[in-house]
């Protein structure tokens, strides 16, 4: 078994330009050291009022990964990459026990007893205004920490593949969530090393879709 490392990271800006979504993956694996990295990574990701209301599965077991990629359409970036990242959002985080978040912000100086006693009346009911769009504020938020994975990832020397494209209910089967009717699934990422590489498609100029106070006012750049 060969392990390949990076040790000089990619600054943040690079890592930007550099990436690309890869399809075909090498099945080499990724350190143990390396994976807790880009675990810790991802889960510094900023969320709404930091209630981190995700779940992140790593799928690494081979049968695993043919189930879930039986249940995306036998995409098999999943089956190629080493681990797959599963990305959940709950929907009910801000309507349970909120303590060890208030702790731990607490326990750092980041809020103190004031904010905290802010939060413990303020999240609740801003849960409760949003209703059903709890669910899109969660995806969000997952979306967000998702970002920070692939960043992470590229700056470190491996790939990603945002992916979509699955049954939601069979991915659920497979991480051991079919019980649970609200969880979504935001997003599915194979974490690997590119197998071959991808050429930058382009974008398109500003004029097109970046607008300066309102749609249609072309921001020059």
């Amino acid at each position: 078994m060969v392990f390949i490392t990076k040790t000089q990271p990619l600054d943040v800006p690079s890592a930007i330009a550099q990436r690309r979504s890869i399809k075909t993956f090498k099945t080499d694996p990724i350190t143990p050291e390396l994976l807790k990295q880009l675990v810790e990574l991802t889960v510094a990701a900023p969320s709404s009022y930091n209630l981190q209301d995700w779940q992140i599965i790593l799928v690494q077991d081979e049968a695993q990964k043919a189930a879930l990629s039986a249940a995306s359409f036998n995409q098999q970036q999943i089956v190629q990459a080493p681990v797959t990242f599963v990305f959940a959002a709950d929907p009910n985080v801000g309507q349970g026990d909120l303590t060890p978040i208030f702790e731990q912000a607490a326990e750092t100086g980041a809020w103190n007893e004031g904010t905290v006693n802010y939060f413990k009346t303020a999240i609740p009911q801003f849960q409760a205004t949003l209703g059903d769009k709890r669910r899109e504020y969660a995806i969000k938020d997952a979306i967000i920490a998702a970002t920070h994975l692939v960043l992470a990832a590229e700056s470190l020397g491996l790939s990603t593949c945002f992916m979509n494209g699955w049954i939601e209910d069979q991915v659920k089967q497979v991480i051991g969530a079919g019980d649970n009717p609200d969880l979504a699934i935001a997003i599915l990422i194979p974490v690997g090393y590119a197998a071959e590489p991808r050429l930058n498609p382009g974008r398109l100029p500003f004029s097109s879709n970046v607008s300066v106070g309102r749609i249609g006012n072309p921001y020059p750049g």
